[in-house]
């Protein structure tokens, strides 16, 4: 089948698992690694489409569960899709809503045929499955949709790992038949716990089936950071190396430039804008809160040397002063700071596979990156 969305790998670094790459969908060629921000609702929190050019962004992640909801995805389709109706011209993915209906925890029930479960606006019963998944993101029309999964909460015990994966496999195969759009292609979604056979298992059920990149799913969900990475590592060995791959929920620095020596091509995350409107402000030495006390005559940069519109304009200072008067500003500046700061260092990754010296790179950062 051709794929309306296809990865072209440029360059492999011969001394790590990282890759340079590109991504061609129907609303443009993007470049790889790259950092996804989030627009839950159809908007990325505070920003215009316009800012999100301006720093940099490539494909934005919108969410299926919460458009499901509101304002329902019948009406993002008479909009035009999701595209016309944010106005943002640049690439698109959505998820499958399997991630936010496993965050309702004892709200919701999990049968072969789907996910019965309680919105969390109102209380009403709602119903997701592969099939309804699939159609909701159709209407919604984002470049790359991705297939429904359950998602494999930690702990968990081996059995209940194995039945849960061997079910998002079955699931991945209802979305593929379910899928209809020719200008959408659909990523599955690797699953498999903390257990390495089990995530091999994973890839070895997807790959079988004809996605247009991988999703890797079940990471981040609170397991040490060095687990994260050792899984991570027992699941990109088995994906292809034509395919993109995408390391969902993953947004710290730190956990990107690892993830991308083991080989990962996409990631999208809530934690740049989500500790932005706490006043965390996210920098190459890490996170800096600017709400302390010792920032209030601090007449410096969030960050000396960053080009974003908010560390050209204004102090550490100034910012604190509008978080303590509660203004929105604040947030705003911090949130276009943060994404600024994610979607740059993207860019300084894909410098350095390029020339030759990312080892050198990753070494460098993370000894002066307190996380």
């Amino acid at each position: 089948m051709k794929h309306a969305v296809t990865y072209e790998l440029i360059k492999e670094c011969s001394r790590s698992g990282a890759r340079l790459g590109r991504l061609h969908t129907p609303h443009g060629t993007f470049e790889t690694p790259m950092f996804m921000p989030v627009g839950t609702q159809a908007t990325v929190k505070t920003l215009a489409p316009e800012e999100l050019y301006d720093m940099g962004s490539q494909v934005i992640l919108s969410n299926t569960y919460h458009l499901f909801l509101r304002p329902g995805h019948e009406l993002v389709r008479k909009a035009g899709g999701l595209h016309k109706f944010m106005n943002y011209k640049r690439g698109m993915l959505t998820d499958s809503g399997g991630f936010q209906v496993f965050s309702l925890g004892a709200m919701r029930k999990i049968t072969e045929e789907g996910v019965m479960f309680r919105s969390h606006i109102d209380g009403s019963k709602q119903f997701l499955s592969p099939e309804v998944s699939t159609h909701v993101q159709e209407a919604l029309g984002a470049d790359i949709a991705m297939a429904f999964d359950e998602c494999i909460p930690y702990p968990a015990d081996f059995d209940y790992a194995k039945r849960s994966t061997n079910r998002t496999a079955r699931w991945a195969q209802r979305c593929l038949e379910a899928h209809t759009r020719e200008d959408q292609s659909m990523f599955g979604i690797v699953q498999g716990g903390m257990y390495p056979e089990l995530r091999k298992m994973s890839c070895q059920q997807l790959t079988e089936m004809d996605f247009a990149g991988y999703g890797i799913g079940g990471l981040s969900v609170g397991e040490p950071k060095p687990m994260m990475y050792d899984m991570l590592g027992h699941t990109t060995e088995y994906l292809p190396k034509d395919k993109a791959r995408y390391l969902m929920g993953v947004g710290t620095a730190d956990c990107i430039v690892e993830a991308v020596n083991l080989g990962v091509d996409m990631f999208d995350c809530v934690f740049p804008t989500r500790v932005a409107r706490n006043g965390t402000a996210m920098t190459h030495q890490g996170r800096l809160v600017v709400r302390n006390a010792m920032y209030a005559e601090d007449f410096r940069p969030i960050e000396e040397g960053c080009t974003c519109y908010a560390c050209r304009n204004f102090s550490r200072a100034y910012i604190r002063h509008l978080f303590k008067a509660e203004e929105i500003f604040g947030l705003r500046l911090l949130s276009i700071h943060n994404l600024h700061f994610l979607l740059h260092f993207a860019k300084e990754i894909r410098e350095a596979i390029a020339e030759d010296r990312f080892p050198e790179f990753r070494e460098n950062f993370l000894a002066n990156f307190k996380a």
